[in-house]
């Protein structure tokens, strides 16, 4: 029978070998100091778009993570609605869309970065707002009252990768894990980060929820070691994108024993590349700008400024006269005149030779 690190004797005083990330974490350091240095440049209105991109990625692949796909532009809209900024005017939000993105906001964009019962109780309560995870009810808004085991396969082939602590524990658990997180150290602030998403996981205190609050902890450490109560980067969108490396080192440091160096490193690994693909969402924030400054004057109506901005975004598909028509609510011959004075403006351009298959996309000079 597998032993678990929260039943070791030392639990939960964790160790790791310095010198194995004596040139990583620096690293990390300076990556932070250039992004956070890259952004302060960019002004007011450009970080908040900047903050809104990261917002949405974070919110959206964190429940991928969970395999829940969520309608990115609702969320773009209830974040942006809470921020106070622009949004698409889909008034309209799904209620657990809704819940998710109160959780990061009130994680990463508050002066108050401490952890409490009720902070988390209200967390949870928000991702959970009908009271089912799918179509099993939950407990919701408390400690979970039951055993937790983390298991796949099917009925009698079941495999547990890994056995939570006893609830009855729960109370002592989250209260010494917050009592820790709340309390200033020497600890580098991005090496807590990196203990705080382990230790919360180890504990999964929740029936549900336990991977989506573990991120939302992290993102809430991650905005107090870059100093600034926006996010630039997306850790969320990365863990998404090293899922099964993810999963393989929280099983192997789970049932190892009190060192946790391979997952610190894990982490740091996965918080660099985090950092480096900050430059993608920071570039179209820019060339969103510059787009519109550009063109904002040519724009002879709503219509074309709707679908301009979807293209912006990343249209799904290609763009025809068919979907034009049908996203804003037009005819046919209303969606071709409206392409049509855009190609003579030079903001759009035929991506083929015509026909049925014709679409149409963004000039790239412009």
């Amino acid at each position: 029978m597998a032993v678990y690190i929260h039943q070791l004797k030392s639990w939960p005083h964790f160790q790791w070998d310095p010198e194995a990330i004596i040139s990583l974490l620096p690293e990390v350091r300076n990556l932070q100091g250039k992004l956070m240095g890259k952004v302060e440049l960019l002004g007011f209105s450009l970080k908040d778009q900047a903050n809104l991109e990261t917002l949405i990625q974070d919110v959206v692949k964190s429940s991928e993570i969970e395999g829940e796909v969520l309608n990115p532009e609702q969320v773009r809209s209830s974040i942006a609605t809470r921020l106070g900024l622009e949004n698409s005017g889909m008034l309209h939000f799904d209620r657990n869309i809704d819940g998710i993105v109160e959780m990061m906001l009130d994680a990463t964009q508050t002066n108050d970065k401490t952890l409490n019962n009720e902070r988390l109780y209200g967390w949870h309560a928000a991702l959970f707002p009908t009271g089912r995870s799918g179509m099993h009810k939950i407990e919701v808004g408390g400690w979970r009252t039951g055993d937790m085991q983390v298991v796949s396969g099917g009925m009698g082939r079941e495999i547990v990768y890994f056995e939570a602590p006893k609830a009855s524990l729960l109370e002592e658990e989250m209260k010494q894990f917050m009592d820790w997180f709340n309390t200033d150290s020497d600890m580098d602030p991005i090496l807590k980060a990196a203990v705080a998403h382990l230790w919360f996981i180890t504990i999964h205190p929740f029936d549900d929820g336990n991977g989506r609050i573990a991120r939302a902890i992290t993102d809430m450490q991650l905005s107090k070691a870059d100093g600034v109560n926006q996010r630039f980067y997306s850790m969320s969108a990365q863990i998404k994108n090293d899922r099964k490396s993810y999963y393989k080192i929280l099983e192997q440091t789970q049932k190892d024993d009190m060192d946790i160096t391979k997952w610190i490193i894990w982490f740091l690994e996965c918080l660099k590349k985090a950092i480096l693909s900050s430059g993608t969402i920071i570039d179209k924030v820019i060339d969103k700008h510059n787009f519109w400054a550009k063109n904002a004057a040519l724009i002879s109506n709503e219509r074309q400024q709707k679908m301009l901005g979807k293209l912006l975004e990343g249209f799904a598909g290609n763009l025809t006269t068919s979907k034009w028509s049908k996203m804003t609510k037009s005819s046919q011959d209303t969606a071709l005149r409206d392409i049509t004075d855009l190609i003579n403006k030079g903001i759009l351009i035929k991506a083929n030779s015509g026909g049925r298959s014709t679409y149409y996309e963004l000039k790239t000079d412009r």
